[in-house]
This record gives C-alpha cells, structure tokens and sequence, in this order.
C-alpha cells in the first residue's frame, strides 16, 4: 500500500496545528480548489481573492480527508493554524526537509515554464520526480508544490517567479534550492521595477538561500550575462555553468532547426558533442533545451540521458503548440502562443512564426503589459520583428498595439482593433487554406480566448 502523502500526526509537527475532530487521518494530495480536489486530499483553506473557508463544506462532501483552516469551520476534520498560507509554508519546509531530493528554482523573464518542464520531463525519465504545477510561482504556489513533494522524490524542479522587488528571496528561502537557473531576462514587470538591470537584481536573489555545494546557470545568450555572473558570485555560489547558443557556453546549442513536428539539433556539453531532438518548436527552445539539461546534469543525470529525454518535451498549454484549425473548406496552422508576451518572448514567436512553410503568415497579436512608459517604444519596435521574420499580415488589438499598427507598412495592417471582442466576429474571416496563424498577448489581453475559439471551431 503506497505510503500517504500526509498523515494527521505529520502535518501537526509541520505546523503546530491542534487537530480538532479526529487525528487519524491521512492525505494523498492538497488542493487549495474544490473545483479540482480528490478524493482523500487535505484542502488548505487559503484567503486568495475568495476565503477558501467558504467551501470547507464543500471539499467536505468532494471527499477531503480533512481541512488545514485558522478558524473552526462546519464540521469534520481539521487542522487549526494561526494562519492557513503560513501553516501551508511550514508544511512546505517539512516536506523539503523530509526528503533528499535534488531541488532546482527556475525563475527568469522569458520561458520560466518551459524550461521547468523540460527539466521535469528528464528527471522523470531518471527516477522519481516531482514539480510544480502549472505556473504556481508566487506566494501560495510555492509552498503548495513543496507541500506536495512526496518524501521518496529524487530530483524535483519549482517555478519562482515575482511582480515586485522583494518577492523572489523568501521563496528561494523555501525552496533552499541546488541548482538556480535563470532564464533569458526582459522588460516583464518593468513597469514595477524601472529597469532590466533592477529586474536582474532580483531574479539573483534566487541564489539568496542556496543548499550545499550550489550550482547558478546562467544564459549566455543574454545581455546581462555579466551581470548575472557578477550576482551569483556575490552569492557565493559553489559553481557557475553557462548554458546557450553563444559560443563559449559549458552548454552550447551549436546547431538547431524547427519543423512543423518540433525541433533536431546539436548540443556540446563540456566538450562532448550530442544529437538531440524536441517535441516542440521555436527558436527559443534551443535555450530552453540546454537550460534544462544544464541543470540536470547537476543532480545526477548522466549528459546521455538528459540529452535523450528531450524527445518527450511537449509545449504547454498557450505556449507555442502548432495545431490544425479548421479554414473555410480547408484547414490552416495555429500557433498558440497565447498565455503571455513581453518583448523578448514577442519576438521569439515572430522568429518561429517566420520558420513555418505557409501560403500567408498572419500573426494577431494583443497587448504587452507593465511595460511603464516605454510601453509605446517596446510595441513599435515589434514592426522590425516582424519585417524580418516575413510575416504578411498583422492584426493588433487594443490601444497599445495601435502603435505597432500606424509603424506597420500598409502590405502588412490586417486590422488594429479596441479589444478582442471587436475581433472575434470577423476571426474566421481572416484564416484561409495553408495558413499559419500566431496568437500572442499578455495574459491581460485576452488572446487566449481567440484560441480557444479557433481550437474548438466555433465563430
């Protein structure tokens, strides 16, 4: 019988919490969310936007073993806490003490997900694995996806990510992670931080509370990479590995091209030359890809294995996966590219967009936002992007991408439009046979939607 992941007693030594009616219980997992609890979850009742004791009942009757709360609710059982997020914290810091696993933070600007991801995708193919979920990546996220770590995990990678100065140290404190890999740094969140260097800074502090014998990877392809090298050393940390296209990097992508199925390259990891392919596309995936065997090489991944896992790595969700959409009495090419957008990440889905053997190359694309004043600037350049990926036509919604717009030559302005309700009835219009079509925007923005609609065929 597979070991619980909580019992009763454990989450009272995690947390100091009193144990109130019935102590006998065990958990196999923790949901923060009715709408996605399991049988035999321990629900955290969580005040994040909504106070999650309002649905104690509800997890209840979905099957909860019990409740994690910090103040009495209905009836079964339950664990009282002064304070739910920081019981769920110390659960977190349990769990991570419990176990040997060989822990990685990702945090960056551009690709923080994927390359979690890739990297999970090795690890699993190498032993007992564990990672984040989705994006959890902020204050309730990260004690949530150590919280659910099971103690015999070998090798486990968590998702850091921030809004404003201040947030990326007490997370990398939770995490005490081995290897901290930075992704390609951009103006995300610029508008809260004033500059990429400020961004920089704090994107180091991952490398505030390292574990023994640290590792910091760091893009070589980025222009800060001095900067980022400088940090890590004032970190005091163990070993600095590269990892990229430039020449020079202890993990270089020295050859890469897409297709329509995903991507074949050549990687040189210190010294040694390997082959490797991907089951996803786009430019970007070649620092991506050696991101992610970068850092599993340093919790016992031989450079073979890594190398060969790669095959496995698929896009996420809104993340540049390329699916058939129906076209008039054909069918076109979707790009979904749609979960965010910042400059980097923009141009890097132009470059791929660029890539694609297509009739016509259309790219709808919605707003970059926290951008701060140089919003206008950062929307306008995008036309050099996409002149130099040969993309024939552009629709921008909303009112920053009215600058993108008015800088686009006329061959190439599809339409601007306010929002994308003012988009959607013509959608369908715009895609004929042998199309390829790029959707991207901030999260914001509402992109998303047009992909879920272009996906499901409906108008």
């Amino acid at each position: 019988m597979a070991k619980p992941l909580w019992t009763a007693i454990e989450v009272a030594q995690a947390t100091g919490a009193a144990l109130v009616d019935g102590g006998e219980w065990q958990a196999d997992g923790i949901s923060i969310d009715t709408r996605t609890l399991k049988s035999a979850d321990l629900f955290v009742a969580l005040h994040a936007g909504q106070d999650g004791h309002d649905f104690v009942e509800q997890a209840y009757k979905a099957g909860a073993a019990a409740a994690l709360v910090d103040r009495r609710t209905g009836s079964g059982p339950q664990a009282l806490v002064d304070d739910s997020l920081l019981g769920l914290a110390r659960m977190g810091r349990f769990a991570r003490k419990r176990s040997d696993a060989c822990r990685v933070a990702v945090t960056g600007s551009v690709g923080k997900s994927s390359v979690k991801e890739a990297i999970n995708t090795i690890f699993s193919a190498v032993g007992p694995a564990h990672a984040s979920e989705k994006s959890y990546n902020n204050q309730w996220g990260v004690p949530l996806s150590l919280a659910r770590m099971p103690a015999r995990t070998k090798r486990a990678v968590f998702e850091i990510g921030m809004n404003h100065t201040g947030e990326i140290a007490p997370l990398a404190e939770m995490v005490r992670p081995h290897i901290g890999v930075i992704t390609r740094l951009a103006p995300a969140h610029i508008e809260a931080l004033g500059s990429v260097e400020a961004i920089a800074r704090e994107k180091a502090q991952v490398w505030s509370s390292m574990a023994h014998n640290s590792v910091a990877a760091i893009p070589a392809d980025d222009p800060h990479f001095d900067l980022l090298k400088t940090l890590a050393q004032a970190h005091k940390v163990s070993r600095i590995v590269s990892f990229g296209c430039a020449e020079g990097a202890d993990v270089q992508v020295t050859q890469f091209a897409s297709n329509p199925k995903g991507a074949t390259g050549n990687m040189r990891i210190f010294g040694e030359e390997f082959a490797f392919s991907l089951g996803v596309g786009g430019a970007h995936w070649a620092a991506n890809a050696s991101a992610a065997v970068a850092a599993s090489l340093f919790c016992g991944v031989e450079a073979k294995d890594a190398v060969a896992a790669l095959e496995a790595v698929k896009p996420l969700p809104g993340r540049g996966g390329a699916f058939a959409i129906r076209a008039g009495a054909g069918e076109a090419t979707l790009l979904d590219d749609a979960y965010n957008a910042n400059p980097v990440s923009m141009a890097a889905a132009l470059q791929t967009l660029g890539g694609w053997p297509a009739k016509r190359r259309i790219a709808v694309l919605g707003e970059m936002l926290e951008l701060g004043d140089a919003a206008r600037r950062y929307h306008e350049e995008l036309a050099w992007d996409i002149q130099r990926a040969g993309v024939n036509v552009v629709y921008c919604v909303g009112p920053l991408m009215r600058h993108l717009f008015d800088a686009l030559p006329q061959k190439r302005q599809g339409g601007w439009y306010e929002s994308i309700d003012d988009l959607t009835p013509v959608l369908h219009e715009i895609v004929t046979p042998g199309d390829v079509i790029l959707l991207k925007g901030s999260n914001g923005s509402r992109i998303h939607r047009l992909a879920s609609m272009l996906k499901s065929g409906s108008h």
